[in-house]
């Protein structure tokens, strides 16, 4: 209902849209679709179409899915104007990347780099050239290859943090009630994702004890 709401809505008029691809909590594969265009009132507006599940992340593989979502709702490559999505070959790629295969079917195509992911990526590179704050990341990417590389290290981890939470419990340290204290783990940082490192930093800064132990 909402999905017909937004075709009709586009009407026949010309559109963008913005794409990106993740794996899920289940390790599929999953292409995110979000469509950009003017209303009637003049304002630019995004909806948010869906997630296609897709076999792989190959150029080929998000075609083939834009074009089965496209196709279920309707819409026609030939009124796409503008196309956005982060940096990686298989998106932007000049010989078969996602980029190059709608061009090849719509030259009126124009493609434009996430704005927000060239930010996140100059930020980080910054932040990595103050000595201080890469040496950081670096101990704390070397903490948590050194637990995930074990399973073994990673369930005495998980043990000791739930003592420790039951411990903090009996002594008042820590509030009890429903949603809380859950079972948590850490957390690794990504250089495209805003929040990974600042996530990162809070599950270890709330396992610390643990982890020392």
């Amino acid at each position: 209902e909402t999905s017909r709401a937004i075709i009709k809505e586009i009407g026949v008029s010309l559109f963008s849209v913005m794409i990106d691809e993740s794996r899920d909590m289940s390790t599929k594969e999953q292409m995110a679709v979000v469509l950009r265009y003017v209303d009637k009132r003049g304002h630019v507006v995004e909806r948010f179409m869906g997630i296609e599940h897709v076999m792989d992340t190959k150029a080929v593989s998000l075609k083939a899915s834009l074009d089965t979502l496209f196709a279920r709702h309707g819409l026609s490559m030939s009124r796409l104007r503008g196309k956005g999505y982060d940096g990686a070959s298989n998106m932007q790629g000049e010989l078969n990347g996602l980029k190059t295969l709608i061009l090849k079917e719509n030259e009126s195509d124009y493609y434009i780099h996430c704005f927000a992911h060239q930010l996140q990526l100059a930020l980080v590179s910054v932040a990595k050239k103050h000595q201080e704050v890469n040496d950081l990341f670096s101990l704390v990417a070397k903490v948590i290859n050194i637990v995930a590389a074990s399973s073994k290290r990673y369930d005495i981890l998980k043990e000791k943090h739930a003592i420790a939470v039951i411990e903090a419990l009996k002594a008042g340290e820590l509030e009890s009630g429903q949603g809380m204290n859950q079972e948590i783990a850490l957390k690794r940082s990504g250089d495209t994702r805003w929040s990974s490192h600042y996530g990162t930093l809070i599950s270890i800064i709330t396992m610390f004890s643990s982890i020392i132990d």
